[in-house]
């Protein structure tokens, strides 16, 4: 079977490189930065593998519980280790889940795995508030149910998502967060980093928002080539006013999108990055310096 040939940069209007890349494989916890990651058809491996969920499998996220930004996995060889201010590490391994369970993320319901009671108590310890405890599970997707991203949104393709809300991957660039972080400035407020957005792909190289105004991302890879499709602009909701170094909560960075990043595409919602899904390129490795090219959409 032959590669998918790369095209050279001068096939392509704008070209950047990979500067960052990001895993979360607890839904709404603590991102992992790592160097490399493989790509399956589902986004980045493990990248939302795992889910806390409440008593009736609904999911919950740091909308509700801003403190689960404070949850740091760590992704080890065989393992993965959850540590949170005041608690001991939590061990999960790869390898090991407990009794399948059907979770709901948003209005999917999902076929998922629970990883037991001493997961469930370390989340729910965490988690509840002084006089509100909370009773919560961690549940692991189960790699066996095909959960599909909008066929509206990716004009009919079937694209594999595991827990997140809605997309394999998210893009977006420093330009984008320069241009806001030039706005807090502007506006007498501290700048703020990309963590706050959660993309799993940080590009250099691009002016503001071009990942908002291309048709397909080809990443150079040593394998022959990824293609990341472009299908809907992220709509933002409160999550990015939580400041993910200490879980609080304030309005400046919502303020500041709302007098600029109002998307006609989405009704008028706030937007920041882009949603991708895996069109070429599963099994291979996604790298921080990878060259990606992509030309103009035009519609």
């Amino acid at each position: 079977m032959t590669q998918p040939s790369i095209p050279s940069e001068s096939d392509f209007d704008i070209q950047g490189t990979i500067a960052r890349l990001f895993v979360y494989p607890v839904k709404s916890c603590a991102g992992v930065e790592v160097p490399e990651a493989l790509l399956t058809e589902t986004g980045l491996e493990f990248d939302r593998a795992w889910m806390v969920v409440d008593e009736a499998g609904e999911f919950v996220t740091q909308r509700e519980l801003p403190r689960m930004a404070l949850i740091r996995p760590q992704l080890k060889q065989f393992e993965m280790v959850l540590r949170a201010p005041g608690m001991l590490a939590l061990h999960i391994a790869y390898d090991r889940v407990e009794a399948p369970v059907q979770v709901k993320v948003w209005k999917d319901s999902v076929a998922a795995y629970d990883m037991g009671d001493v997961a469930a108590q370390w989340f729910s310890d965490f988690l509840s508030e002084p006089g509100k405890p909370r009773r919560l599970r961690l549940a692991r997707f189960d790699p066996e149910h095909k959960r599909l991203s909008s066929l509206q949104w990716t004009g009919g393709v079937e694209a594999e998502v595991q827990f997140a809300d809605g997309y394999a991957l998210l893009v977006a660039s420093e330009g984008s967060m320069a241009e806001l972080n030039e706005r807090l400035a502007a506006a007498g407020h501290a700048a703020v980093g990309i963590e706050r957005f959660r993309p799993n792909i940080v590009l250099a190289g691009l002016e503001a928002h071009d990942e908002d105004r291309v048709e397909m991302l080809h990443v150079a890879t040593a394998e022959g080539g990824a293609q990341l499709q472009p299908v809907k602009p992220c709509t933002r909701c409160p999550i990015p006013d939580i400041d993910p170094a200490t879980a609080t909560s304030s309005p400046e960075v919502g303020d500041a999108l709302r007098g600029y990043r109002a998307d006609p595409r989405v009704g008028g919602a706030i937007t920041f990055g882009m949603n991708l899904i895996v069109r070429e390129g599963v099994d291979q490795m996604l790298k921080v310096g990878q060259a990606v090219g992509a030309n103009y959409r035009f519609e």
